[in-house]
């Protein structure tokens, strides 16, 4: 297969493995969305790691398989293309990118939906689809605009311009730059964590970023509220307060 999904100690890592640039083709996109969803739904998954290997994490779409479409089948496929990212992006569990090489294009926005971004110092990203004539179409100019800021988005968008890690860490691109050896280490370390962490509360906290970003204040507030007293009717919250109380914090073993 050309994107898999593996679990180790709770975390599971979605690989995608299409030699020599792993270029984001219709098969990988179905397939992203349907591993999306099975980590999702998922016990044994925790927490997870995106990863393109040691190489390069994802150069972009499939300009090929691009350049035979028309306006009629890119209509059909664009919307098929943003849903398999958005379920990247909603798995309710915490997700890193381990970005090596080259992530450009579809494989920015795919970086874009995790959670955090670990980057190998070698690492360049951005979104070129201008230069072809085009601009990022699996949601680059809304989560880039939402991350950095749109003036900053935007100038990445304009041009088509590469960013090195350093320049993407500035920017807020990336959260974290590494030695290129140790960044899916360090990305599973990070995600093996958070594996170990109150699930519920988890998923609770993501959700409210995530939904609070997309609406007004006072709206963000009451999903926070929701989730917040919710969270009084799980067995973490109580093992949670039962273990600060008799143990000091940091010492809970969530189940």
């Amino acid at each position: 297969m050309t994107v898999t999904l593996e679990v180790s100690e709770g975390v599971g890592t979605i690989r995608l493995d299409r030699p020599p640039m792993n270029a984001l083709n219709v098969a990988i996109q179905d397939r992203l969305r349907e591993l999306a969803e099975e980590a999702s739904h998922c016990d044994d998954v925790r927490a997870v790691v995106l990863y393109g290997g040691e190489k390069v994490f994802a150069a972009g779409a499939d300009i090929k398989e691009m350049q035979a479409m028309d306006h009629a089948a890119m209509v059909v496929r664009s919307r098929a293309l943003q849903d398999s990212f958005t379920a990247v992006a909603r798995i309710p569990k915490p997700v890193v990118a381990a970005v090596t090489g080259y992530a450009l294009g579809g494989g920015c926005e795919l970086a874009l939906c995790a959670d955090f971004r670990i980057a190998a110092d070698n690492a360049k990203l951005g979104q070129p689809e201008i230069l072809l004539g085009l601009i990022p179409g699996a949601g680059g100019t809304q989560r880039l605009s939402r991350l950095i800021g749109p003036s900053k988005a935007k100038d990445l968008i304009f041009t088509g311009r590469q960013v090195k890690a350093p320049e993407a860490l500035a920017l807020g691109l990336v959260d974290r730059v590494v030695p290129a050896a140790e960044v899916y280490e360090q990305a599973h370390a990070w995600a093996a964590r958070l594996a170990q962490g109150p699930a519920i509360a988890l998923r609770a906290a993501k959700e409210s970023v995530d939904a609070g970003l997309e609406t007004d204040l006072d709206t963000g507030l009451a999903i926070e509220r929701t989730w917040f007293a919710g969270l009084f009717a799980t067995e973490d919250r109580e093992l949670g307060m039962r273990s600060f109380v008799e143990e000091g914090p940091g010492k809970a073993k969530f189940r």
